[in-house]
């Protein structure tokens, strides 16, 4: 859609938009039809949006992302944010410089400068993979290195230890696991001092030793290497021997070093290995430490070791020798296996799951969860109508309820369903989740008692709707049909009404009437139809509808609507948009990771905005918190969903 490209008809009062190539009429209001000019620019809105709080972490698939700074604060990451959390004071902060997914982060030995890689973008010029550095307190950007210079993704990063952190190291996921070391001072985009091959297969780690200068230790996939820079600053490599082939593991999956500087890995087979300090042979092997691979290794300060396990969810200690303490603990199951440990204050342990959970406790007391996420795909989400909590849910089959103003989970439910929609009835008592096979579920916003379960196709439920007076629901499917039901017995009982057939496309977005009479809808052809929802019929006179009241203007394709779209869009870059109950913002979430904020209505081709970072994939949904103090929105493949303080 370009902005050249709409037209106005003046004698019959509508604007043509046009979306790959498809035209698309939209009739203007009475009250501004009159006046209409195309060619004026809708300012921004007066409101801003302010990062609030991030729920989630990526533990799924990221690891040694976890660490306790001097300000009493975690800082972890997901999505393209770090995020700076003190748990006891129950405050968050945000380090948004980033263009897509961080995938790592490395703390430099002054505990105050933190270095976050991320991967290749979608934007060709924002979103190159590079490392930024940042100052943890002003969370000011001090260095940006590797713009252009890496290939793929930064999977690992190491601030050198024995000389106070002169030089980082990366590792870079491209073909050929290139290990680079930056002299990052030198200039505000850093030096590169070498760059090498590191292995043709994954490397999951990447340390500088903290006692030997120029020397670094990298493992992954059947291999651990251990490197010196040598003084004409070229990287060699020696491979870390295994005298017998049969205890030769899958995955070299985790490093940690030992006051006295040796080396210690875990890997896939469950054991422990202790290699003497400057060589690459074995000092020491512990088997079958763990049942499935060893995640992490976390050296304390007062000398002892603690090993987590990802597949039992056991965390062990051990003292300086490698001699069991008896000191162990479990975590539990639904919360995910170990993906990494770090010490806390005190005698506390911060450990981050599999399932996107981040924990603190000790092995004696036990430990409770601090973070939770999702772990798959997210698109379900709804604002509770009086309260201020909304709902969300994924592809992970879980459905939380989430308190806005504690940040934290209400409950949390296994479905058994993938979810794709979600919405409160007007009096916040029902849930209805639409689910990606054809069913939706209908419960109990309290007590998460599911009532009835219905199937309407086989195909996913891409949006569920009560109208206002909450007597009706519209169910749109990816079957191109909608599917209308009277509502009765304290929102409990559904009787289908009928089906509206007429989109020649899965249906994306609708809208009720406020006297719960009509619904509008668009589709993924681009198309907008208006239904009578008693008929269940199709009204094919548009016009008529030009000046009625909308209970919600969530349709992405409207006359109110039009400027969202941005110069070139293909129709399928917005993916959400929603009013805010006053009527004078609308929020959109896009394909780039972007929530834009709009003055509403967004009648003008040309509209200005203000636009926002954060998500690193497609931007599901966006939703207005009941009181409009707030939005949320949920990234896609990047699992988070982000609260914004309208100010």
């Amino acid at each position: 859609m370009r902005a050249k490209d709409c037209q106005y008809n003046e004698e019959e009062r509508y604007l043509r938009m046009y979306m790959r190539g498809r035209p698309i009429q939209l009739y203007a209001p009475s009250e501004v039809a009159v006046n209409y000019e195309l060619s004026k620019v809708a300012a921004p809105p007066q409101n801003k949006l302010k990062l609030d709080w991030v729920y989630g972490y990526r533990g799924k698939d990221c690891r040694s992302n976890l660490y306790l700074l001097p300000t009493g604060e975690i800082v972890y990451f997901v999505a393209a944010v770090a995020v700076l959390y003190n748990v006891e004071e129950q405050t968050q902060r945000h380090y948004v410089g980033h263009t897509d997914d961080i995938k790592c982060l490395s703390i430099h030995p002054n505990k105050l400068l933190i270095a976050t890689g991320q991967v290749a973008g979608h934007d060709p010029k924002e979103g190159k993979p590079h490392i930024r550095i940042w100052n943890s307190v002003s969370l000011q950007t001090v260095s940006i290195i590797g713009m252009g210079e890496l290939e793929r993704s930064i999977s690992s990063l190491s601030f050198s230890k024995a000389d106070g952190g002169t030089f980082l190291c990366a590792v870079d996921e491209g073909h050929d696991f290139n290990i680079s070391v930056w002299d990052w001072q030198k200039s505000d985009r850093g030096h590169k001092m070498c760059e090498t091959k590191c292995s043709v297969d994954t490397v999951v780690a990447a340390e500088f030793h903290p006692l030997d200068r120029n020397s670094i230790v990298t493992c992954g996939k059947s291999h651990i290497n251990f490197w010196t820079i040598d003084a004409g600053g070229t990287l060699y490599k020696k491979q870390g021997i295994f005298e017998m082939t049969r205890d030769k593991p899958k995955y070299v999956t985790c490093l940690a070093f030992t006051q006295t500087g040796e080396v210690l890995s875990g890997d896939s087979n469950g054991n422990i290995i202790v290699w003497t300090r400057g060589s690459n042979t074995i000092s020491k092997f512990i088997r079958n430490v763990h049942e499935g691979s060893v995640f992490s290794i976390c050296v304390l300060k007062e000398g002892s070791i603690v090993s987590a396990g990802g597949k039992d969810g056991r965390l062990l200690q051990f003292d300086s020798n490698l001699q069991p303490t008896g000191y162990e603990a479990q975590i539990a199951e639904h919360l995910g296996g170990i993906r990494t440990v770090t010490e806390g204050r005190g005698s506390q342990l911060i450990v981050g799951t599999t399932r996107n959970c981040i924990l603190v406790g000790s092995l004696e007391l036990g430990f409770s969860p601090v973070v939770l996420g999702h772990t798959d795909e997210l698109w379900a989400l709804a604002a509770h109508p009086s309260l201020s909590q909304f709902l969300t849910g994924g592809f992970d089959r879980i459905v939380q309820l989430w308190d806005s103003m504690s940040h934290s989970v209400v409950w949390s439910k296994d479905i058994g369903e993938q979810a794709q929609s979600a919405v409160f009835s007007p009096d916040g008592s029902i849930i209805i989740v639409g689910c990606l096979g054809g069913r939706w579920i209908v419960m109990d916003s309290e007590t998460r008692e599911a009532y009835s379960i219905h199937t309407d196709g086989n195909e996913p439920i891409q949006v569920v709707k009560f109208s206002s007076d909450g007597k009706l629901l519209a169910i749109g499917s990816r079957d191109n049909y909608i599917y209308v039901y009277e509502v009765s017995g304290d929102s409990r009982k559904y009787s289908r009404v009928g089906r509206c057939t007429g989109h020649s496309s899965f249906i994306t977005h609708l809208d009720w009437s406020e006297d719960n009479m009509y619904i509008r809808s668009n589709s993924g052809d681009y198309e907008l139809l208006f239904w009578n929802a008693g008929t269940c019929r199709q009204v094919p006179q548009s016009s008529q509808f030009r000046d009625m009241s909308w209970s919600s203007n969530s349709c992405t394709i409207t006359f109110h609507t039009v400027g969202i779209w941005p110069e070139g869009a293909d129709g399928t870059d917005v993916n959400t948009c929603e009013r805010s109950h006053d009527a004078k913002l609308v929020a959109t979430g896009d394909d780039y990771g972007k929530v834009k904020l709009y003055a509403y209505p967004a009648s003008q081709p040309k509209s200005l905005c203000h636009v926002y970072h954060g998500h690193s994939s497609h931007v599901t949904s966006v939703t207005f918190l009941h009181d409009d103090s707030r939005i949320i929105s949920t990234g896609g493949k990047d699992t988070s969903v982000m609260q914004w303080q309208i100010i």
